[in-house]
């Protein structure tokens, strides 16, 4: 009768305790929810802190101090209540979204459409499925989300620059174009994006527009490297501005003397846009620094052919040809070796 007894009290106290520390974790939690509400972010992560030391399976207490957490930029703290609010609730929507957004943001892609695919009706599904799925090179699964996503928000500039780039890999570079544009119109300060449209119209030979945004890029801060002087000047060069690009490329060979490879470029581009007299002198140039280039002989004979020397540049067509008897099948094709 007597351990009875004993046992009836150790099951109140043991009741009464359970219940004293739910009222106490709801206590913090009710105080760490008005501390968020008031950006007391600091002092509201504490109170979950302590709401969850006193119901360690409280799911919502994890859900909130991740999200404050977030706000306050720790986010591997965030992680981990997120973490365990999903373990203890998998099915709560609000918690796959956190998570998945976590795992998104922090480019673990394919973890976050895992987790998205367990949630009925989560925010930004069709967004984070598109960007993933082509950060995760599946091109056709992005584009069918990146559209779902772009006709749901025709505001959001990534999902617009992300399907560009989505249509660029799908050899669409047409269709890329106008999402390209669209993406610098919703943010114009993103000068990476304007190089590149500069680049698509570059590839597809609209060498105006191309230089419009080179323009534009470098106007909104857009570091002029090598790499941008190099596409600057053979646009100016395509564009039929022989003078300006010849003076953009040579800010190259200044900072990278004998390039032979944009030597032969610039030759080859100022041959094929019939800037034959400057042509000819990078040709020499090239022959300059080595007298026993074949390929660059042939094209200066053809050179001197195209501004009325024919027999001179036959004779220089015939001697390279000798040096390097593999340039005969260009004279019988009427094709030029090397180039672009």
């Amino acid at each position: 009768m007597k351990n009875f007894l004993i046992t009836i009290q150790f099951c109140i106290f043991a009741i009464s305790s359970f219940c004293q520390s739910i009222d106490s974790a709801q206590f913090y939690y009710t105080k760490g929810l008005q501390e968020t509400n008031d950006k007391l972010y600091t002092i509201a992560t504490r109170d979950f802190d302590k709401a969850i030391k006193f119901d360690s399976a409280f799911a919502k207490a994890y859900l909130v101090n991740g999200r404050v957490n977030i706000e306050m930029s720790r986010i591997y703290k965030a992680s981990e209540n997120f973490t365990k609010a999903y373990q203890l609730d998998p099915k709560n929507n609000e918690v796959i979204q956190e998570l998945s957004t976590l795992y998104f943001n922090n480019h673990q892609f394919q973890k976050a459409i895992e987790l998205l695919q367990q949630c009925n009706n989560c925010n930004n599904f069709d967004r984070i499925f598109g960007i993933s799925n082509y950060n995760l090179e599946d091109y056709a699964k992005a584009e069918k989300y990146l559209k779902l996503a772009l006709a749901e928000n025709n505001k959001d500039a990534e999902v617009a620059y992300t399907l560009g780039k989505t249509y660029l890999e799908l050899e669409n570079e047409k269709g890329a174009i106008p999402l390209y544009q669209q993406a610098i119109a919703l943010k114009p300060s993103n000068n990476q994006w304007m190089y590149e449209l500069g680049l698509i119209y570059y590839s597809q030979n609209d060498f105006k527009n191309a230089l419009k945004y080179f323009d534009i890029a470098a106007d909104s801060g857009y570091n002029k490297s090598n790499d941008f002087y190099e596409n600057y000047g053979f646009a100016q060069l395509y564009n039929g501005d022989t003078e300006n690009g010849i003076k953009t490329l040579n800010i190259i060979l200044e900072r990278k003397p004998n390039n032979k490879e944009l030597i032969n470029n610039m030759a080859h581009a100022m041959y094929d846009t019939k800037s034959y007299k400057e042509a000819l002198e990078y040709f020499k140039k090239l022959l300059d620094i080595n007298p026993k280039d074949a390929p660059s002989l042939y094209m200066a004979g053809l050179t001197l052919q195209r501004i009325g020397e024919n027999e001179k540049g036959k004779k220089i067509c015939d001697i390279a040809i000798a040096m390097d008897p593999s340039l005969n099948s260009y004279r019988q094709k009427r094709e030029m070796p090397g180039g672009l």
